[in-house]
């Protein structure tokens, strides 16, 4: 029979007179200490009992002044950097879009250079041929303009005089 009686019972019997038998304490393999593997320790749980369980290994923490600290240049530059980068991207998007606005400005540009060229030099050119053509030179006409005018929207009056 696996359960013997080895102690009397500190209770009343069911009925006067009948033997009440307790169970023989099963007896847990118990680990030495020394035993455990790393990362297993004897814990007490809240509650008061004592079990084994995984633990965290206690590496020791370095002294502060063994701890490079990392210098403010660094850190404002890699909270930047992001933002840096993000202008730099709109501004080729813009870039991409503005480009044939630009490239039309630049030919209206071109073409005003053109025209204020050709308007500069046809004078002096007629004025270089008119002179071999033998008349001569034209005479220098001198015109004084009086203008004035009261307020700002005011109508302006005013006089010429040629000389």
């Amino acid at each position: 029979m696996p359960y013997e009686h080895t102690t009397t019972s500190t209770t009343e019997p069911a009925r006067y007179g009948d033997p009440i038998y307790f169970p023989t304490a099963v007896q847990q393999p118990v680990m030495l200490p020394a035993e455990l593997p790393p990362g297993v320790a004897m814990v007490t749980l809240p509650n008061g009992y004592r079990t084994l369980a995984y633990t965290q290994p206690t590496s020791p923490v370095p002294a502060p002044a063994a701890q490079q600290t990392v210098p403010a240049w660094a850190k404002t530059t890699a909270l930047l950097a992001p933002t840096v980068g993000g202008g730099i991207a709109a501004a080729g998007f813009g870039i991409s879009y503005a480009a044939p606005g630009l490239i039309a400005m630049t030919e209206a540009l071109w073409a005003a250079i053109a025209l204020i060229a050709a308007g500069t030099l046809a004078p002096l050119l007629l004025r270089t041929t008119r002179g071999a053509g033998g008349r001569g030179a034209a005479p220098v006409q001198h015109v004084t303009q009086h203008i004035s005018a009261s307020g700002m929207f005011g109508r302006a009056t005013g006089t010429l005089n040629n000389r």
